[in-house]
């Protein structure tokens, strides 16, 4: 007869891997392994891929690649003594799987194929991987664990289900899942879910760090079987989180669940048995869970993400500082505020470059929020340039009015003032431009679209205002002064020029944009909603004629359910309209 169950002691290592850093990302994993076995961990379960980093995309189809990550998995394993680690790696077989490692005394002992690649979105695993085609369990000291990789578990069923009524009574879920605003919140009622329909405890690892576009929120979480979630890492940091779960509860609760107790004999024989281990001896468990940390609001997670993401891409990339041009508007505010934020004051410069049109109260609000942030600022007068542009055209633009084309060149003129400080100095350029914007192509090609990462290209207008409110009202000094949040927003490009005089307000833009770009609305849609057909045409027809300006923009951080890039998709040469 078969003694009570003990609670396990679990460790959730969230890990900001660095994509291609395969011997970077093995040393972090060997001493984080080492980290949770000190702390009396007998699991330690890592994120997906986190040996190469997510997503490794071509880098897949490199051999030497694979058979390096190979070699580092190998090597990780040897310091997986009195301890079971799970890590998450690719497997180079006869094809390519999205593996996790199950590594113990010292050694890969077996190796859990993912079953469901993501191929919507941002993702494109069916371009590398093979799918693995069944579930998998190990036993730890009669504690009988399911393994799952990320996408296995979005989908209610197989493999999660075969293992549980195979008589799992702890799922762990390896995952890199990208955020977008609320994901995190969706994520985990999708794991409490998945406990109750299965009658067993989760354990949910996730990534966390930027790659690209993409961001990593990390929020692991431990679940108990009843949906309670009794651990919950950080989001947008680096944790270790212990929690001992109560298994031998999820075990008896099963005992009145009939549902999960006739199949179990028949999915059993169907699944790999990859491992049966002893486990160590440990002090007695005294409490039941571990830490839960506090979740964000809305706000201040978009607002992490963006710290996070700028922070990951300098830093990965070997950039020591940036700089960005600071026009006293909103948007430049908002960049500033987050470039600050995740670099230090002291790898940052700003660069005012006033125009004719340039009011003073955007030149002096930029200077009081350099001041107020202690970063060095610069200014560049661009007046004598545009006299030069002015000069050298005037024979050829001779009988024509000034228009569009001497707007864009005095932003052209910025552009290549910055790239030029880029170029002398090895600064990354960050563009400031914002999603509604970017969406209607409110922007000049090469000129305030040139840049190396465009910070906040996926921040609605109306949300770049409640982000600058809430940083603003963190901080004691409140650095932003009053007047940039309270001007009506304007290009400053010619004379009493404001934003509306080409766009619709930004509350009705971006509730088209939404619609239009998120879900994908058609026209007869949006006038259901109550928006004007005048506005609709008008915003459709300039969303759909950006295309080739957003295909030629920067790289930048993803907060939005559906981004420009790697989630939406759209020919340039299109004759489709709406």
């Amino acid at each position: 007869m078969a003694g009570p169950l003990t609670p396990l002691r679990v460790a959730l290592a969230q890990v900001n891997s660095r994509v291609g850093d395969i011997e970077g990302n093995a040393r972090k994993i060997r001493e984080w392994i080492a980290r949770a076995r000190e702390r009396g961990a007998e699991l330690v379960l890592f994120p997906e891929l986190a040996v190469t980093g997510y997503p490794p995309e071509d880098l897949l189809l490199k051999e030497h690649f694979l058979a390096a990550a190979r070699e580092a998995t190998l090597d990780i394993a040897k310091e997986a003594e009195g301890i079971v680690a799970l890590v998450g790696t690719p497997e180079r077989v006869e094809d390519v799987y999205n593996a996790l490692a199950v590594m113990a005394d010292g050694e890969v002992q077996a190796l859990y194929r993912k079953n469901w690649l993501p191929n919507y979105g941002v993702f494109d695993e069916q371009r590398y991987f093979q799918a693995g085609d069944q579930g998998a369990i190990l036993d730890i000291g009669g504690v009988r664990v399911g393994l799952t990789v990320c996408e296995d578990i979005w989908v209610p069923g197989q493999p999660e289900s075969d293992e549980a009524t195979a008589g799992a009574t702890l799922i762990v879920n390896a995952s890199a899942s990208p955020y977008f605003a609320g994901k995190g919140r969706q994520r985990e009622a999708m794991v409490v879910q998945r406990a109750r329909d299965n009658l067993c405890a989760f354990a949910f690892c996730n990534a966390v760090g930027g790659q690209d576009e993409l961001i990593f929120d990390g929020h692991s979480l431990v679940v108990d079987h009843e949906g309670v979630v009794v651990a919950r890492a950080p989001q947008f940091a680096e944790a270790l989180v212990l929690a001992s779960v109560d298994l031998q509860s999820a075990s008896t609760a099963r005992l009145r669940e009939t549902r999960l107790r006739p199949p179990a004999r028949a999915v059993l024989p169907e699944l790999r048995q990859i491992g049966r281990f002893e486990r160590p001896e440990r002090e007695a468990v005294d409490q039941i869970g571990g830490e839960v940390a506090e979740l964000l609001d809305p706000e201040s997670e978009v607002y992490a993400a963006l710290v996070l993401g700028v922070r990951d891409y300098v830093e990965k990339n070997g950039f020591g500082y940036v700089v960005l041009g600071l026009s006293g508007g909103i948007d430049s505010t908002l960049v500033a505020l987050v470039a600050v934020d995740a670099l230090g004051p002291e790898r940052v410069t700003f660069v005012t470059m006033p125009s004719r049109y340039s009011s003073e109260g955007t030149r002096s609000d930029a200077k009081v929020l350099a001041d107020n942030l202690g970063v060095r600022c610069i200014e560049i007068p661009i007046g004598p340039a545009m006299d030069v542009y002015d000069e050298m055209l005037a024979d050829v633009f001779a009988g024509r009015e000034p228009d569009i084309t001497e707007e864009n060149l005095q932003a052209r003129i910025r552009g290549n003032l910055l790239m030029a400080l880029s170029n002398k100095f090895g600064w990354l350029v960050l563009t400031t431009g914002n999603k509604s914007e970017t969406s209607v192509g409110y922007s000049t090609l090469y000129g305030d679209t040139a840049g190396g990462f465009a910070v906040i290209k996926d921040v609605p207008k109306t949300l770049v205002y409640r982000l600058v409110d809430v940083r603003n009202a963190r901080d004691d000094e409140h650095p932003v002064p009053k007047s940039i949040v309270e001007r009506p927003p304007s290009a400053e490009l010619r004379a009493d020029q404001q934003d509306a005089d080409s766009l619709p307000d930004y509350d009705t833009l971006d509730r088209i944009v939404e619609a239009y770009v998120e879900e994908d609305a058609d026209r007869q849609r949006l006038s259901i909603d109550g928006l004007s057909e005048e506005d609709v045409e008008r915003v459709i027809a300039l969303i759909d004629r950006a295309e080739y300006k957003r295909r030629q923009a920067p790289p930048g951080i993803k907060i939005t359910p559906r981004a420009f890039g790697r989630d939406r998709r759209m020919p340039i040469t299109n004759a489709f309209r709406g």
